[in-house]
C-alpha cells in the first residue's frame, strides 16, 4: 500500500515530507483493516485514491471486515481492540490524523470501515509559484 500510494503522488513532486506523512497514515490506516477489521481472517482491503484539481489528495481504505462498533472510542489514544498479549499501541487513528488535514471513518458493524485520508500537497503550489 506504501508503494502504491508513493507511486500514485511521485509524479506530483511531493516533498519527502509530505510523501512521508501519506505513506504512513495509508500505511496505518490498512494495519488497522487488517488487525482490527479481519482479525487474522482473509479479507480484502481496497485503496481508491484521488488527487483534485486543488491538490487535494484523497485516499480511501475500504475493507469489508467486522466494522467498528463505537468509532469515537476506537479514534481515542491508546484504545484497541487486541488482546493485551498483543503488541498494538492503540494509536493508528491519532497517527493518521497527526500526518493527514482530515480523517474521517464510516463503518457499519459486520460489514466494514472506511477510512478518508486526506492531505493538501503543497508542493504543486511552491512548483506553480516557481513557474510563474
Amino acid at each position: 500500500a506504501r508503494l502504491v500510494i508513493s507511486a500514485f503522488i511521485l509524479p506530483l513532486n511531493p516533498t519527502l515530507e509530505e510523501l512521508s506523512d501519506v505513506k504512513t497514515a495509508v500505511s496505518e490506516a490498512v494495519t488497522n483493516a487488517i488487525v482490527h477489521g479481519y482479525g487474522g481472517r482473509e479479507g480484502t482491503v481496497r485503496l481508491h485514491a484521488t488527487l483534485y484539481e486543488d491538490d487535494t489528495l484523497r485516499v480511501d481504505v475500504i475493507d469489508a471486515g467486522r466494522g467498528i462498533e463505537n468509532i469515537e472510542l476506537a479514534r481515542t489514544p491508546f484504545f484497541t481492540t487486541c488482546d493485551d498479549d498483543a503488541e498494538r499501541s492503540g494509536m493508528g487513528f491519532t497517527v493518521m490524523e497527526s500526518f493527514m488535514d482530515d480523517v474521517r471513518v464510516t463503518s457499519k458493524v459486520g460489514r466494514g470501515t472506511t477510512v478518508r485520508l486526506e492531505k493538501r500537497l503543497r508542493a504543486c503550489e511552491i512548483q506553480d509559484a516557481r513557474r510563474a
